[in-house]
């Protein structure tokens, strides 16, 4: 069992940002100053990290309009994790697929990569939040939600949400393909779901999408859809109260 160890500290608009590694993990936590009452995850797309800007700003939208705690570490091979051969060959192949404009392989690498990143980084978020439900601020008792990722961050936030019962609520974005098994974890959601649909994905089909919405086993699950394509999603039109709704505001 690693310890979970801060490496920087910033402070600004009241809200505390502390870079960690867990091992081999790297991530960052933003917190507000005052007390606050859950903890967010927040998943990163792919080729990205956990610091991308788009992810910076919803985290600190999160702390100040919500108090919450908002979590979020780099997948393997991401941000500044090592990368391996297996992440440059992706590269490599998703780059020539999208160059070519063949959509087939371009969603072939992508389900085959991603699944195996999936599968390395559902047991590496499980123990980030064993790590962080040992902090005082944060205990054992807080409620927990992931609160959004595209692509990769839904290809990992899906599973993730499937297999551990601590996640409450969860918000998921489309720009990943609907494949058998992901449809399969999917149906084993039961938590209230967001689902952001970016309509005019050029890699993604739009049913595919719409496949992996009606595929969540939750009562409570609304679809979002705006225009956007693959790399310009719009996070427009979402309840804003959501995760409040349902972990609670500080």
């Amino acid at each position: 069992m690693h310890k979970l160890q801060f490496t920087a500290e910033t402070s600004s608009a009241g809200i505390l940002e502390r870079d960690f590694a867990l091992g081999a993990i790297t991530g960052v936590l933003w917190s507000p100053a005052a007390e606050h009452t859950a903890l967010v995850l927040m998943g990163h797309g792919g080729g990205l990290h956990k610091k991308a800007p788009g992810l910076v700003a919803r985290a600190r939208d999160t702390v100040t309009s919500s108090g919450f705690t908002v979590v979020a570490i780099d997948a393997p091979g991401h941000g500044e994790r090592p990368r391996r051969a297996v992440d440059d060959q992706a590269r490599t192949d998703i780059r020539e697929a999208v160059m070519a404009g063949d959509n087939k392989r371009f969603e072939e690498v992508s389900i085959r990569y991603s699944t195996g990143l999936a599968e390395q980084a559902v047991p590496e978020w499980q123990e980030v939040l064993d790590a962080l439900q040992e902090l005082p601020e944060i205990g054992p008792a807080a409620p927990i939600g992931y609160g959004g990722g595209i692509s990769l961050g839904t290809a990992i936030g899906i599973p993730l949400t499937a297999a551990d019962p601590r996640i409450a609520a969860a918000v998921f974005g489309g720009g990943f393909f609907a494949h058998p098994a992901l449809i399969e974890t999917a149906r084993r959601v039961t938590v209230p779901v967001q689902f952001l649909l970016p309509w005019d994905d050029e890699h993604v089909d739009r049913q595919s999408a719409l496949d992996l919405f009606d595929a969540f086993a939750s009562t409570e699950k609304t679809l979002h859809a705006n225009p956007g394509d693959h790399r310009t999603v719009r996070w427009l039109g979402l309840d804003e109260k959501f995760l409040a709704r349902h972990l609670g505001r500080a």
